[in-house]
């Protein structure tokens, strides 16, 4: 291990290495080479260096606050994630419809761009269930408002969004408009008689600039400031029926280097503290609100880092009050517990190969900061992406967690449907094996909601006495069945992964591919990214529509990868996807799937949720040595395919009711 300092102080900038960015997680993990691991949390928010050693060694120094670690023992990684978020808390169950495509662009320009895109979209039936609006839709750039001409009839594309059962979100940015004639804006209007907003050391509101020249700050330590919210988005909720929302610029970023006009007052300690960590330009008033700013109880220099922590916080709450339904919160500044309440993005990432490949290690390591729902700008958000990468680019985004596509202003679009037909179907196809996949990548976010496991993982996670795998960062898994590897170089044609020891089954043919624990060539043509299923799983899914409303309505299905000794096991969690509490109340089913001596079980454990009739109507085993003489299905002959040449049996015209106990058997 090198010698190499990170500086956590949330931070306004495109993410690159070496830089302190835009939130802070004080947490790391070790992997032993006995395999056991054990993880380290230090609970301070205020700015500090953490520098690694050679020894091995580890440096915390921060300049605020106490020294509160917590030791995670473990002893496997996964259980180190589970301990932490045991203490942080566990990640919010997302809607199910959040966890379709999205697609977004800054720069659409008016109501009828965005529609245009959002129906070409729907006319080449690629899977789209959440259009977005970046600041454009505002007037003047002002939350909570419409621009009068170019969105005026933004509320009626929302409803047409609805009718279709796809779903809409804005952006939100901190700051509110303070330079509007006198009592026109409310939200500013009302954050001033309720007294919300951030102090300078005067005493006065603070004033930053970033879209609008003056602007002011909502302190969400403040009670009131959290009512507050609620009360502005409740409002234009009434007028735009958004079904979620998106906190932008939340570090909090101010381009004034502090305050307008007057910076940081000289010579204060916050400011300009005796030891400043080795953050961006070493000021820590860069790009953000003056460190001595003066929150409800303390200092922004003890809260800076979690500002957006308590915007998500506040937010969550706003929007599980006015809609009655499950929140989404996308937030770009998080700190440790940020996935209670919020999903995140990386940020403004370059069209780039060197970034999408970084987006697999970025979507890693959030997931073992507790928060799984994390994706990346699918082909880079700065920059013009060439057709190749962004074809690429949309089938590793296929796979992220949360899945957008999104871009700057000014750059080339890059929707999928302004490329050429190939590069359609190429979306087309890895979006439909996404929704295919759903209820399995359902049951994982479940089982992070209550267990805080990790959804996306990486290799180590699963195979920890592997040491091979422990730098494994170009391919990773969706939970422990699941393997992805992207191609990540352009002009490439084929990938080189890395497969533990035992059989991976191909998820397109069903071939069996016996692995030692060594790296293989894979055919990578540019239509495809290559999925392998892990022996000894069972895979729930879904036939698959261009929306998850759809898609729910299908036949369910069953990818049951047989191990060496002919077993496999896999659970389904289901629930209506969008109710509060569903867990809680019992409002759900979950279901066991198991296979053993060619018999094919399915029970169900828990029944609490009846109002879909479930029906399973395809299984697909790979790994049958044999061609069977006869299937049954609880009892019943019925019809059945198999390829010898792969070893795959497969049953396409089932029509099982999957609230009662299957048996499947082959002789």
């Amino acid at each position: 291990m090198d010698w190499r300092t990170f500086a956590f102080w949330a931070h306004d900038f495109p993410p690159v290495e070496h830089f302190n960015l835009y939130g802070s997680h004080p947490f790391y993990l070790v992997m032993e080479d006995n395999g056991d691991a054990h993880g380290v949390f230090l609970l301070n928010s205020n700015a500090m260096d953490v520098t690694l050693q050679p020894t091995p060694a580890l440096t915390w120094r921060t300049i605020g606050g106490i020294l509160d670690f917590y030791v995670f023992i473990g002893p496997t990684p996964d259980e180190v994630i589970q301990q932490y978020t045991d203490v942080i808390g566990r990640p919010f169950m997302p809607p199910y419809w959040s966890l379709g495509f999205h697609l977004c662009r800054y720069g659409y320009g008016s109501t009828n761009k965005t529609r245009e895109v959002w129906r070409s979209m729907n006319d080449a039936k690629i899977p789209l269930d959440t259009q977005w609006n970046d600041i454009d839709y505002m007037d003047k750039r002002k939350d909570f408002t419409l621009d009068p001409q170019k969105f005026a009839d933004l509320p009626a594309f929302v409803d047409e969004l609805h009718q279709h059962n796809q779903h809409y979100i804005i952006i939100l940015d901190p700051g509110i408009s303070s330079q509007q004639p006198k009592g026109t804006y409310p939200p500013y209007v009302d954050g001033k008689e309720s007294d919300i907003f951030i102090k300078d050391y005067k005493g006065e509101d603070f004033v930053g600039k970033v879209w609008v020249e003056h602007m002011v700050y909502p302190d969400y330590t403040n009670p009131a400031a959290v009512e507050w919210l609620e009360k502005q988005s409740s409002q234009f909720h009434y007028q735009v029926k958004f079904d979620g929302i998106w906190n932008d610029m939340n570090e909090p970023a101010s381009y004034a280097n502090g305050e307008v006009g007057e910076g940081c007052p000289i010579g204060n300690m916050y400011d300009f503290p005796p030891f400043v960590p080795n953050v961006f330009a070493f000021e820590l008033y860069e790009h953000t609100v003056c460190p001595s700013a003066r929150h409800n109880k303390t200092c922004h220099y003890n809260l800076h880092n979690v500002y957006g922590h308590t915007q998500s916080y506040a937010t969550f709450q706003a929007l599980k009050n006015i809609r009655g339904l499950r929140p989404f919160v996308l937030a770009r500044s998080t700190f440790s517990g940020s996935g209670k309440y919020a999903a995140h993005w990386t940020g403004d990432n370059q069209s780039t190969w060197k970034d999408m490949y970084f987006s697999i290690p970025a979507v890693l390591s959030f997931n073992m900061f507790g928060m799984p729902m994390i994706g990346a700008d699918i082909c880079g958000f700065t920059g013009d992406a060439a057709e190749e990468l962004c074809q690429r680019w949309q089938q590793l985004g296929a796979f992220y967690i949360f899945s957008r596509n999104h871009n700057d202003r000014g750059t080339k679009k890059q929707h999928p449907t302004v490329f050429s037909k190939a590069m359609q179907d190429s979306t087309r196809k890895a979006l439909l094996i996404r929704y295919t996949l759903l209820p399995y990548l359902y049951t994982l976010l479940h089982k992070a909601n209550v267990q805080g496991n990790t959804v996306a993982r990486p290799l180590f996670f699963e195979f920890p006495l592997d040491k091979q795998t422990f730098a494994v960062d170009k391919q990773f898994m969706w939970g422990e069945a699941l393997l992805i590897t992207p191609v990540l170089k352009e002009g490439a044609t084929s990938v080189k992964g890395y497969f533990p020891k035992g059989v991976w089954y191909d998820y397109y043919s069903g071939a069996g591919l016996t692995s030692t624990g060594q790296h293989i060539e894979l055919d990578a043509p540019l239509d495809k990214i290559n999925l392998h299923i892990r022996e000894g799983s069972i895979i729930p899914t879904q036939e698959p529509n261009t929306t998850t409303a759809a898609s729910r309505r299908n036949p369910f299905g069953l990818l049951v990868a047989l191990s060496i000794d002919s077993k496999a096991n896999g659970t389904l969690y289901w629930d209506d996807g969008d109710q509060l509490d569903t867990f809680a109340k019992g409002k759900y089913t979950t279901i066991h799937f198991s296979a053993s001596q060619n018999i094919i079980k399915s029970e169900v454990t828990h029944a609490g949720y009846t109002q879909e009739n479930m029906t399973l109507g395809s299984v697909t085993v790979f790994g049958v040595a044999t061609s069977p003489r006869k299937m049954k299905a609880n009892g019943q002959t019925i019809p059945f395919t198999f390829d010898a040449q792969n070893k795959v049996l497969r049953l396409n015209t089932l029509s099982l009711r999957l609230a009662k106990d299957i048996t499947i058997q082959w002789i």
